[in-house]
C-alpha cells in the first residue's frame, strides 16, 4: 500500500512528471513537468532536478503537490508533448465514443482533454488521483475547457473505488511504479473493467533522461508480470514514445 505522504500519483503524468505523478505527490502525477534537454552542460545539475521533478508523485515526500497551479506550469509545459504524444496515447486506446474512461493518477488532468474528445458527449471521463488540490484544480480545468463528460474523484492510494464492470479503458501514465501491491491493485483493475476493457500502462524506459530514479523504474515485463497475476491478459504494445514503454492488459475475451 502507497504510504499516505505521497500525496498524488500520476502522470507525472505527468507524465514525466513522473516524480510526477505523486500518486500527485508522489505523477500524474505523481512528476514535475519536463526535462530542459536544451540546458548546456554548465547547467547539468540544474537538469537533473528538473528531470526529477518530471515525476510529480515524488516518492520521498520532499515536494508539496498541495498547490496544483505551481504545478500546473512544470505539468502542463509544451515541451511535454513532444515526447508524451497525448495524441498518439488516445489513439493507441482505441476509445470509442460512448465509452467510460478513467485516468488513474490524473494529475494536473494533462490527457484530460484527449481523452474527453475520444469520449463523446455520450461517454464519460473519470480522472481519479489521491491529492485533493489537484482535484480541485481538474474540476475547474473541465468547466473551463468546456470537458463536460468528465468527473475529478479523490481516492485512497490503495483502491481505485471502481464500480465492478463500470468501465472500458484505464490510463495510468507515470504512476504505476508508485503503487504499492501492484498485483493486488491489477485485480481490482481487472474487477472494474467491463468485457473488452483494456488497462493502458505508460511508464519510463531506464534510459529515458526524464522520470523517476532509474533504481525505482519498472521493466515492461515485471509490468507484464503484476498484470498477469493480478489475473489480467498482457503484453507489450506497439509505440512510438522516445522515453516511455506501453503496458496494455485486459480482461478474458
Amino acid at each position: 500500500m502507497m504510504h499516505p505522504n505521497r500525496i498524488s500519483w500520476a502522470l507525472a503524468m505527468a507524465a514525466g512528471l513522473l516524480i510526477a505523478v505523486p500518486f500527485a505527490a508522489l505523477a500524474q502525477s505523481s512528476h514535475s513537468a519536463e526535462e530542459h534537454s536544451g540546458h548546456e552542460h554548465g547547467h547539468q545539475h540544474d537538469h537533473q532536478i528538473a528531470e526529477h521533478d518530471t515525476d510529480y508523485r515524488h516518492h520521498t515526500g520532499e515536494h508539496d503537490f498541495s498547490d496544483a497551479e505551481e504545478w500546473a506550469a512544470r505539468f502542463d509545459s509544451p515541451e511535454r508533448a513532444a515526447w508524451q504524444k497525448p495524441a498518439a496515447v488516445a489513439e493507441m486506446m482505441a476509445i470509442e465514443p460512448g465509452m467510460t474512461v478513467v485516468d488513474l493518477g490524473a494529475g494536473t488532468g494533462y490527457f484530460l482533454p484527449y481523452l474527453s474528445k475520444a469520449a463523446g458527449d455520450g461517454g464519460k471521463v473519470l480522472a481519479l488521483d489521491p491529492e485533493a488540490d489537484m482535484i480541485r484544480f481538474i474540476s475547474e480545468r473541465a468547466r473551463r475547457e468546456k470537458l463536460g463528460n468528465v468527473e475529478a474523484r479523490q481516492i485512497p492510494f490503495d483502491d481505485p473505488e471502481l464500480a465492478a464492470a463500470s468501465v472500458d479503458r484505464v490510463l495510468i501514465v507515470n504512476t504505476w511504479h508508485h503503487i504499492g501491491e501492484r498485483a493486488d491493485y491489477a485485480k481490482k483493475l481487472l474487477a472494474a473493467l467491463k468485457p473488452g476493457g483494456r488497462v493502458y500502462i505508460v511508464d519510463f524506459d531506464r534510459d529515458s533522461p526524464s522520470g523517476p530514479p532509474v533504481q525505482e523504474r519498472l521493466e515492461p515485463e515485471l509490468v507484464i508480470g503484476e498484470l498477469l497475476g493480478g489475473g489480467l491478459q498482457a503484453e507489450m504494445v506497439k509505440e512510438e514514445l522516445p522515453r516511455q514503454y506501453v503496458v496494455v492488459g485486459q480482461g478474458s475475451r
